[in-house]
């Protein structure tokens, strides 16, 4: 998935376009930066901003809007007119999610954008956006109505809203028993979702949220259901802050899953390999990783949508989650009870090609067949997957590389290839392609 973030270039990392990389990157997700404007600043003081001319921000814009397919657009500092107006002509006829992050002031104290541009900003940037971000002082700044009551929370939003936003986030709206709330306004519906707080001040916090809303929603997720995913995103990375200058920590992007971490690695081999198209199936293919001794689907990190093609082109749908898969899931736990060091799967394509390319480097292959499958079996809910593998692996003495079968009526025949790791599911599957 590519991602574009519109911003302005922070040299601590702490912030700006250089924040939403690592949040993109974290969040599997291919970064692209338009930069509007240079600043010089470091974790105690703001210097001075450079602006980029017209030129070269419609350069960039127009050439990587040329060349790439891109997923979702985060505006973020623009400085002055020039840089929106342009920015909204090159723009204005794109459909993907757009989060507008309106940034006002720095953390260390700079003013990012000129007070003769505010009104180009809401003329011209609001009415592009799918969200806008803004926290409790940037509300107040761009409604000009003073935040201190639920019903004034309310009047700035929709007076953002009539600005020509279809969603509003107002961030850090309402603090109290140590919780934070984000009050959402979209086109007819109003509520907060609370989060915990960690009272301290932080540099990166406004970037990573509006960033890791963008990959969310992205990834087909709702409003709510983004904004869920960003206050914990959020939250871990103030966690996680560290002094790194001499004056404020800068929050931290980790993951502490290594499971993710080997299944994300894995994936985005997975979709590099050339032509894997030709082996997605049907309902399309899932790639999981399990905890050691797995019990239920909830101890398979999978993907909650699929991994799927369009035309040539193989791309991830959906979050990394726990229990994001069943049907692949459930056939690595069953193979695990029987080998518990086979902890990776995913499914492909069959076809008689493809079995005979793996019988040929050698893979350790069984089968099973559906239409022999018992009648109270395929009338109980996801027996049927668990059944097959246990019949392909009944009279093995050692776990196979890969369990196919050819169908039967109504259902999709299946190759599934299992590993110890996902590293080692990709070598498998890159011997087909030799």
């Amino acid at each position: 998935m590519n991602l574009l973030s519109i911003g302005g270039s922070d040299p601590s990392s702490g912030a700006g376009i250089q924040s939403d990389i690592k949040t993109f990157d974290m969040l599997n997700s291919y970064g692209l930066t338009v930069i509007t404007a240079i600043t010089g600043q470091n974790t105690s003081n703001f210097g001075i901003i450079q602006p980029v001319s017209k030129k070269i921000l419609k350069n960039q814009l127009e050439l990587l809007i040329s060349d790439f397919n891109i997923d979702g657009i985060k505006i973020g500092m623009v400085y002055n007119s020039e840089i929106i107006k342009t920015i909204h002509s090159e723009l204005r006829n794109t459909n993907v999610p757009i989060v507008l992050d309106p940034i006002i002031k720095s953390t260390t104290g700079g003013l990012l954008i000129k007070k003769t541009a505010i009104k180009d900003f809401k003329k011209f940037l609001i009415p592009l956006a799918t969200v806008i971000t803004p926290n409790k002082f940037e509300a107040e700044f761009l409604s000009q109505i003073k935040i201190n009551s639920k019903k004034s929370l309310l009047k700035a939003a929709q007076k953002i809203q009539k600005m020509g936003a279809k969603n509003i986030v107002i961030t850090g709206a309402e603090t109290k028993d140590k919780r934070i709330s984000d009050f959402i306004l979209e086109e007819k519906t109003q509520y907060m979702i609370s989060g915990k707080i960690i009272p301290k001040t932080n540099h990166g916090s406004g970037c990573n949220y509006s960033s890791s809303l963008l990959v969310s929603l992205a990834n087909g997720k709702t409003l709510k259901e983004s904004v869920k995913f960003s206050k914990q995103f959020t939250y871990n990375s103030i966690k996680n802050a560290k002094n790194i200058g001499r004056g404020i920590e800068i929050t931290q992007i980790k993951n502490t899953d290594p499971i993710q971490t080997e299944l994300i690695n894995g994936i985005n081999k997975f979709v590099e390999i050339k032509d894997i198209y030709k082996k997605i199936p049907e309902c399309q293919t899932n790639f999981v990783f399990s905890k050691t001794n797995p019990k239920s689907i909830k101890d398979v990190l999978g993907i909650s949508g699929r991994i799927v093609k369009t035309g040539n082109n193989v791309r991830r749908i959906g979050d990394l989650t726990y229990g994001g898969s069943k049907h692949v899931a459930t056939a690595l736990i069953t193979m695990n009870k029987k080998y518990p060091e086979i902890r990776s799967a995913i499914n492909l394509k069959y076809n008689e090609e493809t079995i005979s390319k793996l019988r040929k480097i050698k893979l350790v292959i069984s089968s099973y067949d559906r239409s022999t499958e018992p009648e109270k079996i395929k009338t109980k809910e996801g027996s049927s997957i668990e059944w097959g593998i246990k019949y392909a692996i009944k009279k093995l003495e050692k776990p196979p590389d890969v369990i196919y079968h050819k169908g039967d009526f109504g259902k999709e025949p299946m190759i599934i290839i299992f590993a110890k790791t996902p590293a080692l599911i990709i070598e498998k599957v890159s011997k087909l392609f030799i």
